[in-house]
């Protein structure tokens, strides 16, 4: 008989916030780095990555600011506590990346048709983002926190949302039925979302 898992809960990881001098770049990488595949505390402000080939390639403790990754390949990329803050980032296939050490902060993002299915994403924190039509099926977003976030049309099926934190999210339709929700949080005006399947009206 197979023992139940004894593993603790992911804690939640701290946001990267120091990169060395050298490590602070605007618009383009410096011929030196151009063809490097693994960047550790890196700080790409302003990068026009979209449809960008980043297959294969190491991020580690880094941060994108208000960079354009719109369509950019991550197959078999790693993100390993990586923060996006003010990014484009329309369609990622982010459920292509390696699972090890998976970990990412999302700040005022348009993550519009993005998919993470099937990714650990426990304690994640989603800020101010838009997260239309987002793929969230088969994702462990257990103690994960969407402020301010709009989620039209998100979607949620054997999601494991356990003390997920949507009190302040939008447009928020899910089936408790279909999803682990066990001391999720939600706003009141959320109530009409969790009850779409029962034709109910909600006054």
């Amino acid at each position: 008989m197979r023992r139940p898992s004894t593993r603790k809960p992911a804690k939640a990881l701290t946001r990267p916030d120091y990169f060395p001098t050298e490590n602070v770049l605007n618009r383009a990488l410096p011929p030196a780095l151009v063809g490097q595949r693994e960047f550790e505390q890196f700080h790409f402000i302003g990068f026009d990555l979209s449809q960008a080939d980043l297959t294969g390639r190491r991020f580690t403790d880094c941060r994108f600011e208000n960079c354009n990754l719109a369509g950019a390949s991550l197959a078999s990329t790693s993100l390993q506590n990586v923060a996006f803050d003010g990014c484009k980032l329309l369609g990622l296939q982010f459920n292509a990346c390696r699972d090890l050490l998976f970990g990412v902060h999302f700040d005022r993002c348009l993550l519009d048709y993005a998919v993470f299915g099937g990714k650990l994403m426990a304690n994640t924190r989603f800020e101010g983002c838009s997260l239309r039509e987002v793929d969230f099926a088969r994702t462990n977003l257990t103690n994960a926190v969407f402020a301010n976030c709009d989620l039209p049309d998100a979607v949620f099926e054997n999601t494991k949302l356990a003390g997920a934190d949507f009190r302040t999210a939008r447009q928020l339709q899910l089936d408790p039925a279909l999803n682990e929700v066990k001391g999720a949080r939600f706003a009141l005006e959320s109530l009409p979302g969790l009850l779409t399947k029962f034709g109910l009206v909600v006054e």
